[in-house]
């Protein structure tokens, strides 16, 4: 059994921090085909339970209300294990409730149970998932993971994650027959006994691109696709079937702006699980600078020198991305010092 633990920001040498790439906790990966490893954790009076419901974190009361704050920290409301055992035992039979074994850290165990976004038929209105429900406040994802600690921002985007899988994947998708969840919540087995197959989350690969010029001009963009007007950020798409990372990021710049690239350099990774996606984050150097957006996803590109980017900053011209967001970490490490 694996006894060690580590960050992967360890190796992420040109973005330092990004906020949903912090897990600290041994995963324990060759535990999770023990059939009996949840109700082993549970009775563990170290065992600790993470709330999640759709993207949201469960945290304490009166911490919803400053989620948005600049300087406030966060914490995730962590339950005992003996609280919930009882339930979770019986309502798992009942409602098919998902609960993923999240790994260890200092010898304690973290489960997330996955709280169902509406009420579940087969249990009463006032069964103890209803008065989970109500007794805490419920905090995005995006917005708990940069305002805590690396422990429970790791914890919280695993079980984010997983749940939103588990939640969105019903169904078998060979056979469509219902599916139950196995391997400590990380995998889904098909119910059909013909069939049988044991299923894993897919996750969607997408290139995301700081592009500077000869003169360490940004490239800055708007695209259609988002709610605030003002929000400039850099470019991003899916990578597509047979391509590899390189050719999305260049072939994404050329379609979406019509610019040429030329080096093309890794800066980091995080998760995104808004929906499963794996955002890959490149730094890459134009050739050309004419810019010409397509006018189907992008509205409107320019380039910024830094002088240029802190004027229209202050004049509060345009939105930077979510702190919870790799486009933001890419745009300060071009400018220089951290942007608040």
């Amino acid at each position: 059994m694996s006894n060690y633990s580590f960050s992967p920001l360890a190796l992420t040498q040109v973005l330092p921090f990004l906020p949903l790439s912090q897990a600290v906790v041994d995963y324990q990966v060759a535990r999770r085909d023990d059939p009996g490893l949840i109700d082993e954790l549970l009775a563990n009076p170290r065992t600790e339970i993470l709330l999640v419901c759709g993207g949201d974190v469960a945290v304490p009361r009166g911490q919803g209300e400053i989620a948005k704050r600049q300087s406030v920290k966060l914490r995730a409301a962590l339950l005992p294990a003996s609280y919930l055992r009882d339930f979770i035992v019986t309502a798992r039979k009942k409602a098919n409730l998902c609960v993923i074994f999240l790994g260890t850290r200092d010898s304690v165990p973290y489960l997330a149970l996955s709280v169902p976004v509406k009420s579940t038929a087969d249990l009463p209105p006032d069964s103890l998932l209803s008065q989970v429900r109500s007794r805490f406040d419920w905090v995005d994802l995006r917005d708990f993971a940069p305002r805590t600690s690396a422990l429970e921002a790791g914890l919280a985007t695993s079980g984010v994650t997983v749940a939103g899988w588990q939640a969105s994947q019903r169904y078998c998708p060979q056979c469509g027959a219902a599916v139950e969840p196995t391997n400590a919540g990380w995998a889904q087995r098909c119910t059909n006994p013909d069939h049988a197959a044991i299923l894993f989350p897919r996750i969607e690969p997408a290139v995301i691109t700081s592009v500077v010029d000869r003169d360490d001009r940004l490239l800055l963009q708007h695209n259609y696709a988002w709610k605030h007007p003002k929000l400039l950020s850099v470019s991003a798409g899916f990578v597509e079937a047979g391509e590899s990372l390189e050719h999305a990021v260049r072939r994404e710049t050329m379609e979406e702006v019509g610019i040429q690239l030329g080096d093309v350099t890794y800066m980091g990774s995080q998760p995104w699980p808004f929906q499963r996606s794996l955002m890959v984050a490149f730094k890459a150097r134009a050739l050309t600078t004419d810019i010409h957006v397509d006018g189907v996803e992008v509205e409107r590109a320019q380039w910024m020198s830094r002088e240029e980017f802190m004027r229209a900053l202050a004049d509060e011209e345009f939105e930077l991305p979510t702190k919870a967001a790799v486009a933001r970490y890419q745009i300060q490490e071009w400018f220089g010092q951290d942007l608040g």
